[in-house]
């Protein structure tokens, strides 16, 4: 079964490129029946030069997360998708993780444990709060690579067109088809975020807007509060 990675970008021009050079060599290394799709929002800085000297396949969407993957499911010839944020590195040997998650029939789709690329005692015990979450309530987020069978996801109506919390929607589509199943393999993702907002603030803001979700704010009020807030 081939793997279509879908990457959506909005100038990501510090990331995208070395997003692209770790893929090829794992795909490479493992000889991985690939295809890499970098959906970009209208970026103005290089991220596009980046990727056309690489010679990814690049399409263009609106800007907005859920909208930029789901272009780029509509154009994926893979059996499988693969949602990758550029920010994000797949451990080794991602396909066989995904491939023997998949096999069971009973498995609408999958993802990874998360490991943040920042030291002290804060991002590990966010992490453990993100396995907890993943494994208890069956919910992992984007940033941990989510993975389903191309049929799945188009089953499961694929990315909503929201302007935030896009993967929580079609995680929680998912589990109606099936189990989401998590792999004993982690991403490593970016610190980038919680360093640049802080810590606290940002684990702060991202439980309002589950609570936000949870007491039926719209998406587009959550958006604004969001935004507002990382300023």
């Amino acid at each position: 079964m081939s793997i279509s990675i879908i990457i959506p970008t909005l100038n990501e021009q510090d990331n995208i490129g070395s997003c692209l050079d770790r893929l090829l060599r794992q795909m490479r290394q493992h000889d991985i029946q690939r295809e890499i799709i970098v959906v970009d929002g209208g970026s103005t800085d290089q991220t596009i030069n980046e990727v056309v000297a690489r010679g990814i396949t690049q399409v263009s969407s609106p800007p907005s997360r859920g909208t930029q993957q789901h272009t780029g499911a509509q154009s994926a010839s893979g059996d499988i998708l693969l949602f990758l944020h550029c920010d994000t590195g797949l451990p080794n040997n991602f396909s066989g993780h995904i491939y023997s998650i998949l096999h069971n029939k009973d498995v609408a789709a999958g993802a990874f444990r998360l490991k943040i690329n920042g030291r002290g005692l804060g991002f590990r015990l966010i992490e453990t709060g993100v396995l907890f979450r993943s494994t208890i309530f069956s919910l992992p987020y984007g940033d941990q690579a989510l993975f389903m069978r191309r049929k799945t996801y188009f089953a499961a109506g694929g990315f909503p067109k929201k302007p935030i919390m896009e993967d929580l929607a079609l995680v929680r589509q998912l589990k109606k088809l099936g189990r989401i199943a998590l792999a004993p393999a982690h991403v490593t993702t970016s610190a980038r975020r919680w360093q640049q907002h802080g810590l606290f603030k940002t684990t702060l803001i991202n439980q309002l807007m589950l609570l936000g979700n949870a007491f039926g704010l719209s998406p587009q009020q959550l958006a604004r509060f969001y935004y507002a807030k990382k300023k």
